[in-house]
């Protein structure tokens, strides 16, 4: 039975998903948008620090405000209307929740809200990849020791891009490649949210009619987030990374065949079986036709001849050999399309995208010079920007995580463009996020 088929009839049984949301900002919002469009789904709180920017928020998208308004926890259950607090313990531990879908954007928060949602049996579908990119694999042991299930989030890339990988895996095929695309040229990466929008391709004006977060924003033109992604995805597929970081090789959708190739055969990999990400702009600023910026792609192999003829015999668009064809989605709609992960790990037991593994990590660098007393202010923001890394190597270096990179005070210099280490921060060691890390790093 298809999930809307199954969404169908926990309606009309009555036996609604009961979601509880930890955060209602923009991502939060465009999740919002669609559950009252979507049946079989009851959203029975939301946890946010603002709750009146909250009820902002839900009044933007199209609710009923006036159904949040002064409905308690127990209420909202009872009554199908939604209850809105800032005590997202309160939520996660409501014996109606079935999931919580984690929505906040800080990775050290994150990792207590969903210790302490698998604490109380509940299911996370966690849109902070930020967290899952340094200790992802620990959360999907800790969500399996409590009998839950932990998943990535469907509409963000990384989930989209394993569901590529496991359709391209189930049919037979080798995956030479997968990942997503990026607006990308090098010295972006020294972007500041005061530059991000021009480089970006909005407008101030733009920018606030949708209530875009600079910070957030700038973090995906660095190349942070392309990494955090891309560090999701090789966790949660085993596909390899780069030795030295994204290589953001230029191409249309037409030329990904032929880019995502390894080295040896006119492509840019190092090997076969890598996460990469293409860039939408050639190396001189000039923007590529038909680009891949806002999708998701996976390159795989014909290994036999026959193979190799049915790609001919159906028009499928390859490399020059034949041999390499690449699957995609152009688009992506973000909070949109996460109710695929809520139905599917509600329904199904089953994770858009989990850690199976660690063979991938983001490592804060300097975006500038810093020196002692300089406060690192995480991804997308004046002083680090993340850098993709085989796991091996960001523990031989002693690197510092991108997600633990905030509010944290630099005690000895750090060039820019050198990865920031343990040894150059006071990093605070109390909160559970560095301690699960440091359990991580232990077991490399």
């Amino acid at each position: 039975m298809s999930l809307h088929q199954q969404l169908l009839k926990r309606q009309a049984d009555g036996k609604p998903i009961r979601v509880g949301l930890i955060g209602a900002g923009k991502f939060g919002s465009m999740y919002l948008s669609q559950i009252p469009r979507t049946p079989g789904v009851h959203l029975v709180g939301i946890a946010d620090l603002s709750p009146a920017a909250a009820r902002t928020n839900l009044a933007r998208v199209g609710w009923d405000v006036a159904r949040t308004e002064a409905v308690s926890l127990d209420a909202a259950v009872k009554n199908g209307d939604t209850h809105i607090t800032e005590d997202w313990k309160a939520l996660v531990s409501h014996p109606a929740i079935d999931v919580v879908v984690e929505c906040t954007g800080h990775p050290i928060a994150a990792v207590d809200h969903c210790l302490e949602a698998f604490a109380h049996g509940k299911h996370v579908v966690n849109v902070t990849v930020e967290a899952d990119a340094f200790c992802g694999p620990l959360l999907a042991r800790r969500a399996a020791q409590a009998g839950v299930v932990y998943s990535l989030a469907y509409g963000d890339q990384p989930a989209m891009i394993c569901d590529l990988v496991d359709w391209a895996r189930t049919c037979g095929f080798p995956v030479v490649a997968a990942g997503r695309g990026h607006k990308w040229l090098p010295h972006f990466c020294n972007s500041t949210p005061e530059t991000v929008w021009g480089y970006y391709g909005l407008t101030p004006e733009q920018a606030a009619r949708g209530g875009l977060n600079p910070k957030m924003f700038n973090s995906f033109l660095d190349g942070s987030k392309p990494a955090i992604e891309s560090t999701a995805v090789s966790n949660a597929t085993g596909l390899q990374v780069p030795s030295n970081g994204l290589l953001y090789p230029p191409a249309s959708v037409e030329d990904i065949p032929y880019v995502t190739r390894p080295i040896s055969e006119g492509g840019v990999l190092e090997q076969k079986g890598m996460v990469e990400v293409i860039s939408s702009l050639e190396a001189d600023g000039r923007k590529i036709p038909y680009d891949i910026r806002m999708g998701v792609w996976v390159t795989v192999e014909a290994e036999t001849d026959y193979i190799k003829n049915c790609f001919e015999e159906y028009n499928a668009h390859t490399d020059p050999s034949g041999r390499y064809f690449t699957l995609y989605k152009r688009w992506h709609l973000i909070g949109l399309e996460v109710g695929m992960s809520v139905a599917s790990v509600a329904l199904r037991g089953e994770p858009t995208g989990v850690a199976i593994g660690w063979n991938a990590d983001v490592v804060a660098a300097a975006k500038r010079d810093l020196k002692p007393g300089d406060t690192l202010d995480g991804e997308g923001g004046y002083t680090v920007w993340g850098k993709l890394l085989p796991s091996s190597k960001s523990v031989q270096l002693g690197g510092v995580p991108l997600g633990l990179a905030h509010d944290v005070k630099v005690i000895r210099p750090v060039p820019q463009g050198q990865v920031v280490t343990w040894a150059d921060v006071a990093m605070d060691t109390t909160t559970r996020a560095y301690q699960l890390r440091m359990e991580l790093e232990a077991l490399k």
